[in-house]
């Protein structure tokens, strides 16, 4: 009995201690036009932006989000988005705008972690 109470708590520590990585790209383009077409292309507009650094508009992926977002330490866990391939940062969720009746991610704030 005891072998299975471990085996419960390993398996709740390591559930706990999750890490997250979104591949994004850098974007110039800004505004709602802009945002619209990337959300008609499958992708999620996001903003980066933090104390003393400049903000960081960037774009994603809807499908790299949409599961993770649903876990709840998704929200409170640092974050690492992997600019153009090769850059990571370090950012916390701020906040998520979702659409009002579709499984749909709208918009992210990030913070710099």
């Amino acid at each position: 009995m005891v072998e299975n109470d471990d085996h419960l708590k390993l398996f709740l520590i390591s559930e706990s201690i999750m890490s997250y990585t979104i591949a994004a790209q850098t974007r110039t383009a800004v505004g709602k036009g802009s945002s619209r077409r990337l959300r008609h292309a499958g992708k999620v507009p996001a903003v980066i932006y933090g104390a003393g650094k400049e903000p960081i508009s960037i774009e994603f992926e809807h499908k790299n989000i949409i599961n993770i977002q649903a876990n709840e330490d998704f929200y409170s866990s640092d974050i690492t988005i992997v600019l153009e391939g090769d850059k990571e940062v370090k950012v916390r969720v701020q906040a998520l705008q979702r659409h009002a009746f579709k499984p749909q991610v709208e918009h992210v704030d990030f913070t710099f972690a």
